[in-house]
């Protein structure tokens, strides 16, 4: 949604719930029917009345998703992200509200941070999004703000540099899927490692060119938007998969191993944690028995 209808809708929001006129004419300027604009209104309602009713004593809160940039469709939800000063843990939950899908995501600063920091690692700023893309509600206007910017310029800067044991750990992954492939010749089990290989071969080609990841959905969205002919080429790809002829996205995925040194088997070795040791579970073997202590 346009960051100006943000900005008037936030402004609405120190007074509860965002004035419908405003919303209205801002909507209008993007070519929004009536149906979008009251779909909208509805979910704000509903958000500020989830907000008063379930989190009292919570100081703003991120109304997001996809009713809230204008493409809500009948089964869309509503993303609540909350913010508390403290809370013992964050928590997520879902629930009804109005007949409308809520899931709200509970946290207070620090948990925030650390849910943040663990998206940013793994390429895929969902919490970040949410809140940089949301409609600021709740008392403190201000610190609503103040995150809203933290994460637009998260967003801004990418992910962190694509190298190391992040890159090898899916290259290996997608060698390994590959040669699985080639050698697969039931159509049944070419369609299950096509299915596998689509989420770790997206993250490659995004993080391995400095975009954000995604999941589902949004695979396709962000190849889109990073490079159209890319994404053709990935739809080309898994689309013939799904009909058999796998040859596509073979070539696909040697093209895109390629910018990173190509298939990646020999010389991978990854360490498991030192305290990787369980203190509560024995194994005595009895034959072909493995028993818990």
């Amino acid at each position: 949604m346009n960051e100006k209808l943000l900005s008037s809708t936030e402004r609405g929001m120190r007074h509860n719930l965002a004035k419908p006129h405003e919303i209205s004419a801002f909507l209008r300027e993007q070519n929004m029917g009536v149906g979008m604009q009251e779909q909208i209104n509805r979910a704000l309602v509903i958000a500020n009345h989830v907000f008063a009713a379930r989190f009292q004593g919570a100081s703003c809160a991120f109304v997001a998703g996809s009713i809230m940039r204008g493409e809500g469709t009948p089964s869309s939800d509503i993303d609540l992200v909350v913010v508390f000063d403290h809370l013992d843990a964050a928590w997520r939950e879902s629930f009804i509200e109005s007949g409308l899908p809520v899931e709200a995501f509970v946290h207070d600063p620090q948990t925030l941070a650390w849910f943040i920091e663990n998206d940013a690692k793994n390429g895929y700023p969902i919490m970040v999004d949410m809140i940089a893309s949301g409609v600021a509600i709740g008392p403190d206007i201000d610190r609503a703000e103040a995150l809203k910017t933290f994460a637009a310029n998260l967003l801004a800067k990418g992910p962190p540099p694509f190298e190391g044991e992040k890159r090898d750990g899916i290259r290996y992954l997608i060698t390994s899927l590959l040669e699985d492939l080639r050698d697969a010749h039931a159509p049944a089990e070419r369609r299950a490692i096509a299915a596998e290989l689509y989420q770790p071969l997206a993250d490659f080609a995004l993080l391995g060119r400095c975009a954000w990841s995604g999941k589902g959905k949004w695979i396709p969205r962000l190849l889109n938007k990073l490079d159209s002919e890319l994404a053709q080429r990935f739809d080309h790809a898994f689309e013939h998969a799904a009909q058999g002829d796998t040859v596509p996205l073979q070539l696909l995925a040697e093209n895109e191993l390629a910018r990173h040194g190509g298939l990646y088997f020999a010389g991978d070795k990854r360490m498991a944690p030192a305290d990787a040791r369980s203190s509560t579970f024995r194994i005595e073997t009895f034959g072909d028995a493995i028993l818990p202590g």
